[in-house]
């Protein structure tokens, strides 16, 4: 009768195991999933911007049209872009990639931002152009619509990216989210224009393109400075860094923490935590306080692994 309790109880935390582990598994699927269907809803609302805005920036020769235009050409290569990064990200890990292919959203969204700093610099050297060559438009009442249909889908696109983006931690749905409110903004100055244009202010529409082309190049710098900062392993939070090491120090058999390093890894970290402890301690006492450490720091958020190493505190200061 024990033994068979025993084996019930076993069963008990291997279905428990079992499920914890297929949640993990799901949730990480429908992260993946979601950041693709927003990709793909954001490659066909630009493209129908794009068509759109460049057809009639050509017709009436607005500047800042064509480079919204521009601007939405640019985010159909950013869509595209974050679809191809979040396929490989979603990759699991193999024996190359014992972690993993996380870093791949990072490597992708640095080359959404180098993309937007292109598209940047054609739209001001356009601009550039138009102010002082004095180049007219010819006012359009499709002008006006076509700037309304952009503020209203970037809105809609906006609104479902950052909400999946906030969800699940994607930087990649985040850039695209940061890339649709920036159009709601950049249409918002087009129909500015436009609406000047109809009372003969025309050079604001090369003002308003150049104004476009540094908020692209801004928002560029933005996603290449989160992008960097992964890919070359910079350390985890100050605020965030202090509270593992009160949570170490806490722990009984700790003499003094040596250093806590971290190793991005896609959207998680590896922490390295060097300790000392009292030399005299056994293998077992040893590896029972680096037990305590790993099990307190794997409670923190988007901690993938915790190394300790265990150090001779009479010997090591």
């Amino acid at each position: 009768m024990f033994n068979k309790i025993i084996y019930n109880k076993n069963n008990i935390q291997a279905s428990v195991t079992t499920i914890s582990l297929n949640k993990i598994v799901g949730d990480y699927l429908e992260k993946h999933k979601k950041v693709a269907y927003v990709a793909i809803s954001g490659i066909i609302g630009n493209i129908l911007l794009l068509v759109s805005k460049l057809i009639i920036g050509f017709l009436t020769r607005s500047q800042a049209m064509i480079a919204d235009g521009l601007n939405s050409a640019g985010d159909v290569f950013a869509s595209t872009i974050t679809f191809i990064g979040n396929k490989i990200s979603s990759t699991p890990q193999d024996d190359d990639h014992p972690y993993g292919h996380g870093k791949a959203e990072y490597i992708f969204s640095m080359i959404i931002s180098f993309s937007l700093f292109i598209v940047a610099f054609s739209i001001c050297r356009m601009s550039l152009d138009s102010l002082i060559n004095k180049l007219h438009f010819e006012y359009s009442p499709w002008l006006i619509y076509i700037s309304i249909l952009s503020i209203i889908i970037k809105l809609g696109l906006y609104i479902y990216s950052i909400k999946v983006g906030r969800k699940y931690n994607s930087l990649l749905a985040i850039a695209n989210a940061q890339d649709h409110k920036n159009d709601i903004l950049l249409s918002s100055l087009t129909l500015l224009s436009v609406i000047l244009g109809y009372y003969n202010i025309y050079f604001i529409d090369g003002i308003v393109g150049i104004l476009i082309a540094f908020w692209i190049a801004y928002t560029g710098i933005s996603i290449f400075n989160q992008s960097y900062s992964v890919l070359m392993d910079t350390n985890i939070d100050i605020k965030l860094k202090k509270e593992m090491e009160k949570d170490i120090l806490s722990i009984r058999g700790v003499d003094h923490l040596d250093s806590i390093n971290s190793k991005p890894i896609g959207l998680s970290f590896v922490l390295i935590v060097k300790v000392s402890v009292d030399a005299n301690m056994t293998v077992y006492e040893g590896h029972s306080v680096s037990a305590r450490i790993k099990k307190i720091l794997m409670e923190f958020d988007h901690i993938e692994d915790v190394i300790v190493h265990v150090n001779p505190a009479q010997y090591h200061k």
